[in-house]
């Protein structure tokens, strides 16, 4: 809900006219919990109940129907959206962490085209990236976060 509460908090100050959310893939244990015939909301269901209850209108939540495994899946899924509705600039809310690393798929994906990507950061993250090593957490998100960016930064995310 951290990305989720940063976008809300942003449609409802006024940047923009829409949310669109990530359809993440679904963790294993919920996916067994489905098989065996208990409903779990994920975390859309979550974030649009969330969001209805903030005021935000449904129409003003956008779900892209697939899933994504990867940034870069997202960020075509993203500029397929943006030229379909003729968007002229998105605002992509990630955890600290991923920031660099979103920022490199999005504008990728997104040069060549009218639409001007801006980042920003979740406020509601936990995380200190610029005190990393003070809490295992963080640590274990830098080590996994690492390699991911030097792929970015090479070309070779995907």
């Amino acid at each position: 809900m951290r990305r989720a509460l940063e976008g809300a908090d942003l449609y409802l100050a006024g940047y923009g006219p829409f949310l669109v959310l990530s359809r993440e893939s679904t963790e294993g244990g919920f996916a067994e919990l489905t098989r065996r015939g208990v409903s779990v909301p994920d975390d859309v269901a979550r974030a649009q109940d969330v969001f209805r209850r903030m005021g935000i209108p449904a129409k003003a939540v956008i779900v892209p129907l697939r899933e994504h495994r990867s940034t870069a899946a997202e960020a075509q899924t993203l500029r397929a959206m943006a030229q379909e509705r003729g968007w002229d600039r998105v605002i992509i809310v990630s955890s600290p962490y991923h920031l660099r690393r979103s920022a490199f798929a999005f504008r990728r994906e997104l040069e060549g085209t009218a639409v001007a990507v801006v980042m920003r950061a979740t406020r509601y993250e936990t995380a200190e990236p610029a005190r990393w090593w003070r809490y295992r957490s963080d640590v274990r998100s830098v080590v996994q976060e690492l390699p991911r960016l030097v792929a970015y930064v090479l070309g070779l995310g995907a």
